[in-house]
């Protein structure tokens, strides 16, 4: 039997607090319907990623590499951070080519990226450096053959630094020829319909307003624009599900 929410409780959800997030939580932050029945809280991927699998979260914008580790699942909005081209922010960043990379270290950040850099690693680009976990600082790092993946807006910066960028998203279209889902709304328990419509409308308001939300979030690293329109592809569709499966398949690989 389902573990159906109670309707009178304030539902939790949890959210990444990146910039690709912003035009999604435009919305929601603004819908006074919606926030009376809400408790909003962000953090990044990997925390929120747990606190769901936990259940101390009802539903987050997680990493869809958490997606195996729940006992229920159900993606219940028709937004997700998405690409169908090179995303920017989600990339492998090194000083020399892929061919001469001896180590790699991963964002502690993240789990959707880390595991589709071990995807590509061995069949795409059929390398096998030595992996690490890398910690705060790990950034610093990322020099002669030892590359590192960095993800959201500390990617953006990270561009500007390293020689070599290998764009994940790109690479796995490049790959599959499959577009490819980095995060979506997923609840870990069926939500109440009414509050599911409520929330579908408010993650399209952001997207409606773009210039409100770029306005809102001045950054002077890389165009939100472009990033907004360009890079991250914010729609949930049946080929997007596609490469969900796709990926979802190879993480059993890894």
């Amino acid at each position: 039997m389902h573990a159906k929410i109670d309707e009178l409780k304030k539902i939790r959800v949890g959210a990444v607090s990146y910039l690709n997030t912003k035009p999604l939580l435009y919305g929601v932050k603004r819908s006074a319907a919606l926030m009376e029945r809400t408790d909003l809280l962000e953090e990044y991927p990997s925390r929120i990623a747990q606190m769901l699998v936990d259940g101390t979260i009802d539903v987050g914008l997680v990493p869809v590499a958490v997606i195996p580790k729940l006992k229920e699942w159900h993606i219940v909005s028709d937004y997700c951070i998405g690409a169908v081209r090179p995303v920017a922010s989600v990339c492998l960043f090194s000083e020399v080519p892929i061919e001469q990379v001896e180590k790699v270290l991963l964002d502690y950040q993240s789990r959707s990226s880390v595991n589709l850099a071990k995807i590509l690693l061995k069949h795409h680009w059929k390398q096998a450096p030595v992996l690490e976990d890398g910690r705060q600082d790990y950034r610093e790092h990322i020099k002669g053959t030892t590359a590192g993946v960095v993800i959201g807006d500390r990617a953006l910066e990270q561009r500007k630094i390293s020689p070599y960028v290998y764009d994940l998203a790109g690479e796995w279209i490049s790959f599959t020829g499959l577009p490819f889902m980095f995060a979506a709304w997923v609840s870990n328990k069926p939500l109440p319909e009414d509050y599911l419509q409520l929330f579908n409308q408010a993650n399209a308001v952001g997207l409606q307003h773009l210039d409100a939300v770029i306005a809102e979030n001045p950054y002077d690293v890389y165009d939100l624009h472009t990033y907004y329109t360009q890079n991250i592809d914010y729609i949930v569709t049946e080929e997007k599900r596609q490469g969900l499966a796709k990926f979802l398949e190879l993480l059993k690989t890894v």
